[in-house]
């Protein structure tokens, strides 16, 4: 028993060009590329099952993209691109505790030599450059796992 109808995605010419200059594109990424063939794809009226065979992705994922892109589809294309409305959504967790000049520190004292520091190694470990992090004021607190990575 088949299931309910999905929304028929209409797209207009700039919408369509705009896809296919995305699958077309030599650097574009190949996750855009099939977002992007998936839209085109049930544009031409091809139902999930044949797109999700066709892009080689699950039919989840042929859902979840026809569905976002029928979301965005009042926001007109000068206000929110092809390219845009294809992209991945922020990811939820917690902000980023360290700064970006603080990783350029970080990343910056790893490069130097321990002994330059006043250190008696000839390696950093993750707790001599979290001891040395902190030393310096450059963060507050730092785990010693953390800063080796």
């Amino acid at each position: 028993m088949p299931g309910p109808e999905a929304e028929k995605i209409e797209l207009s010419p700039k919408a369509k060009e705009g896809l296919e200059q995305l699958v077309k594109g030599h650097t574009t990424g190949q996750q855009m590329v099939k977002r992007a063939q998936i839209i085109l794809y049930a544009a031409a009226g091809k139902d999930s099952g044949t797109i999700s065979l066709e892009v080689g992705v699950s039919r989840k994922t042929v859902f979840n993209w026809k569905k976002r892109w029928l979301a965005l589809e009042a926001i007109p294309l000068e206000e929110l691109t092809a390219q845009e409305r294809l992209e991945d959504l922020p990811r939820p967790g917690a902000p980023s505790v360290i700064t970006a000049d603080q990783r350029c520190q970080l990343e910056a004292l790893a490069c130097e030599s321990p002994e330059k520091c006043g250190r008696p190694i000839s390696e950093w470990t993750g707790r001599e450059i979290a001891d040395e992090l902190v030393k310096r004021n450059i963060v507050e607190s730092i785990s010693p796992r953390h800063a080796a990575r």
